[in-house]
C-alpha cells in the first residue's frame, strides 16, 4: 500500500524590505494614530469646553457688548457688576436654601425607596417578582412630561400647590420624585452580584431579610448607592418645570433654576443678560465642584451595577 505523501511549499514575499524599513513603517503607523486619536480628543474636548467659556466670558462683558454685531471671544473691559447684580437679585439665600431642602429630602427618601425596592427584587421571592419588575421597567420608556399633567391634578387635590401657603410646593416639589425605577434597577444588579450562598449562610446563621439588607448589602454597595444621591441632587439642582409649576410664580418657592428664569429679562434688558451668565456660572460651579471629586465613584457606581458576576 502506497503511502500518501503532502508536500508544504514556503513561499515567502519579497516586498524588498530590510527589517529596519518594516520596524521603522510599523512605528510611523503606531505614532500616526497616536496623533489622530489624540487630535480627535482634543477636538472633542475644545467643543464640549467652549459653551463653559462663552458662559465665563459673556458673564464679564457689557450689555452692550453682548448685543454687539461683532462678538469678541474676551471681553474689551470686564465688568465684575454683573456678579453683584447676581447676587443681589436672585436672593441666593433664599434660592439655596429651598433647593438643598427639595434635593436633601428627596434624595434621602429616594434613597430608602430605592434599598427596600431593590432588594425585594434581588432577593425576595414572591409570586409575579419578574412580571412586576419588568413591567415597571417599561413605564421608563414613557417620557416624564406626559406624567406632568396627573401629578399637578393629583397634588391640586390635596391643596399642595403654590397659594395653599406652609409647606405645601415643598411637599408637591418632594413627593412625586422619592421613586426612581432607573435607581432600583441600578441597585438591584448591583445586589445581583452578592453571592447567594453569603444570603444562604446569613440564614442559617439566623440573621434576618432585614438585618441582612442593612448589615451586609448595603455596605457593599456603597458605591452605587454614593452615585445615586450624586446623581440625585444634581437632578433637583437642576430641575426647572416641576418647580415652576408648583410654586405657583412665588418668589419664596423659587429653586435656583426657577430663580434663573424669572428673575432676569435678558430679552428686553442687554444688561440683564450678563447678570443672567453670571448667575448661571456661580449655580454652576457647585455642580461642577462635585462631579470632580466624585466622579470616580460614579465611574465605579455605574461600572459595578453593568457587571453580573
Amino acid at each position: 500500500m502506497a503511502n500518501d505523501t503532502m508536500t508544504i511549499r514556503l513561499v515567502l514575499r519579497n516586498d524588498r524590505l530590510s527589517i529596519k524599513q518594516k520596524q521603522h513603517l510599523s512605528l510611523t503607523g503606531r505614532v500616526l494614530t497616536l496623533v489622530l486619536m489624540y487630535a480627535f480628543l482634543i477636538f472633542m474636548a475644545v467643543l464640549m469646553i467652549f459653551p463653559f467659556y462663552w458662559m465665563i466670558i459673556t458673564s464679564l462683558k457689557t450689555g452692550t457688548e453682548i448685543q454687539a454685531v461683532q462678538q469678541t471671544y474676551w471681553p474689551t473691559v470686564i465688568y465684575w457688576e454683573n456678579y453683584s447684580q447676581a447676587v443681589s437679585r436672585m436672593e441666593f439665600g433664599n434660592v439655596i436654601a429651598n433647593t438643598l431642602i427639595v434635593g436633601i429630602i428627596s434624595t434621602i427618601g429616594t434613597i430608602i425607596t430605592t434599598i427596600l425596592a431593590a432588594f425585594a427584587f434581588a432577593r425576595l421571592e414572591f409570586k409575579g417578582r419578574d412580571a412586576v419588575f419588568m413591567l415597571l421597567l417599561s413605564t421608563m420608556m414613557i417620557p416624564g412630561e406626559m406624567m406632568v399633567n396627573t401629578n399637578y391634578i393629583t397634588v391640586s387635590l390635596f391643596g399642595l400647590t403654590g397659594g395653599s401657603g406652609g409647606i405645601g410646593p415643598y411637599v408637591a416639589m418632594i413627593i412625586p420624585f422619592m421613586v426612581s425605577i432607573f435607581y432600583i434597577y441600578l441597585l438591584r444588579q448591583n445586589f445581583k452580584q452578592v453571592p447567594n450562598e453569603l444570603y444562604l449562610a446569613a440564614k442559617v446563621d439566623g440573621k434576618s431579610d432585614w438585618a441582612f439588607l442593612w448589615k451586609v448589602m448595603v455596605p457593599l454597595a456603597a458605591p452605587t448607592l454614593i452615585t445615586i444621591c450624586i446623581l440625585k441632587l444634581m437632578g433637583a439642582w437642576n430641575s426647572y418645570v416641576w418647580p415652576n409649576l408648583v410654586s405657583g410664580g412665588e418668589t419664596k418657592y423659587y429653586l435656583v433654576t426657577n430663580a434663573l428664569r424669572n428673575t432676569f429679562n435678558s430679552l428686553n434688558n442687554p444688561d440683564d443678560a450678563g447678570a443672567q451668565m453670571a448667575a448661571t456660572v456661580i449655580v454652576t460651579v457647585p455642580l461642577l465642584l462635585l462631579f470632580i471629586i466624585f466622579r470616580k465613584y460614579i465611574m465605579r457606581g455605574v461600572g459595578r451595577a453593568g457587571i453580573k458576576g
